[in-house]
C-alpha cells in the first residue's frame, strides 16, 4: 500500500484495449481470476488466434468466495519476469481490480484490470452479457 494509504494498479482497458495489446506485445499475459466454475460453465476467452492461452488463476476460491491466499505465487510461478503487462479479468470488472492491486503489491508494476469483464453488468431484466462485457464485445471466445 502506498504511503497515502491509496491501492495502486497500472489502470484500467477495455476488453477492445486489452484484445489489442494482447495482439501487439507478445509476453502480454490474459489473466481470468473468476473461479472453476465460471471458466466451466460461463465460458473463457479464445487467444488461440494469437497463439496465447489465458491463464486461469481465481482471485477468490469458489464455493467459499475467500481470496486465494496462493495469488501471488500462482502469478509468480506462470510470469516470474514483473515487467509483464498482465491483463486481469473477472466476470464485469469488480474483482479483476483488487487483482490488479494485488499483483501490483507483488511487484508486478504492469497490471491492468479489464473494464466490464467476461460478462460485464447486469441489465435491467439481470441479465449479464447484454450490456458489457468481453462476449458482447464481440472479442473471441468459447465454451468451457
Amino acid at each position: 500500500m502506498s504511503e497515502d494509504g491509496a491501492r495502486h494498479y497500472a489502470g484500467d482497458v477495455t476488453p477492445e484495449e486489452a484484445w489489442d495489446i494482447l495482439k501487439t506485445d507478445k509476453s502480454a499475459v490474459l489473466i481470468d481470476c473468476r473461479t472453476d466454475a465460471e471458466w466451466s460453465y460461463v465460458g473463457q476467452t479464445d487467444l488461440s488466434g494469437l497463439r496465447k492461452e489465458q491463464l486461469n488463476i481465481a482471485w477468490k476460491d469458489f464455493p467459499t468466495m475467500e481470496i486465494n491466499p496462493a495469488f501471488a505465487e500462482e502469478i509468480a510461478a506462470a510470469c516470474p519476469d514483473k515487467q509483464t503487462k498482465l491483463l486481469m479479468m473477472c466476470r464485469s470488472g469488480a474483482r479483476s481490480i483488487d487483482a490488479a492491486i494485488a499483483a501490483t503489491e507483488a511487484g508486478y508494476g504492469r497490471a491492468y484490470n479489464i473494464l466490464e469483464g467476461f460478462e460485464g453488468e447486469k441489465d435491467v431484466n439481470g441479465h449479464r452479457g447484454n450490456t458489457g462485457g468481453w462476449k458482447h464485445r464481440g472479442l473471441p471466445w468459447k465454451q468451457g
